[in-house]
Parts: C-alpha cells; sequence; structure tokens
C-alpha cells in the first residue's frame, strides 16, 4: 500500500487567540526591537509618573495654580509612590513574560 502525504496548508500554521482578532504563524516570534520598545515605553510612563506625580508645579504659568491646587488637596505622595510600585511591578511582569519563550514547539 502506497502511503499519501498531505501538503501543510499554510492555514494549518495560524493560531488564532482573542477570536481571531490575534493571529500568530506558528514559530514566528516576536521581534527583540518591539520587545525592548516595551521596556523603553514603560520606563518613560514610569519617569512621567514620578517627575510629574504632584503635577506640573514648576510651570512659568500655571505652577503657581498648579501649587495651590496641591495644598487645597493635600495630595498624598505616600500613594503616588505605592502607584509607581505597581506600575513597576506590572512592568517588570510584562518584560519577564516578553522575554520567555511561550512556544513549545
Amino acid at each position: 500500500m502506497a502511503e499519501t502525504t498531505v501538503a501543510k496548508k499554510p492555514e494549518d500554521e495560524i493560531q488564532e487567540y482573542a477570536d481571531g482578532w490575534i493571529t500568530e504563524r506558528k514559530g514566528t516570534g516576536v521581534p527583540t526591537f518591539l520587545k525592548f520598545a516595551y521596556i523603553v515605553i514603560m520606563a518613560g510612563a514610569i519617569g512621567y509618573l514620578f517627575f510629574y506625580m504632584n503635577g506640573e508645579v514648576n510651570h512659568s504659568n500655571r505652577g503657581v495654580l498648579v501649587r495651590q491646587f496641591n495644598q487645597v488637596t493635600q495630595s498624598s505622595p505616600a500613594f503616588m509612590y505605592l502607584v509607581i510600585a505597581m506600575v513597576v511591578v506590572y512592568a517588570l511582569i510584562v518584560i519577564a513574560f516578553g522575554f520567555k519563550a511561550v512556544h513549545k514547539d
């Protein structure tokens, strides 16, 4: 009896996630520059949170208003440091997930 070989179709190698909103071809990975883009974007977000956690207090026009608003509302630096710490933990989890090998081919 002769063996028949079935050619793989390209559709067989595509995996879908999120009801087809995200598709992935088997054997392809995320490009390294995109992984490092996550690091740069998250570092920028964390830096922005850190430097502007009390508002733009040194701005030439509205800095006085921001400082007055901060005095009236009694902003909590401890709470903002907690928020920044949570963002850092989230960033580390996303980066660790992005750099580990997910597929077991």
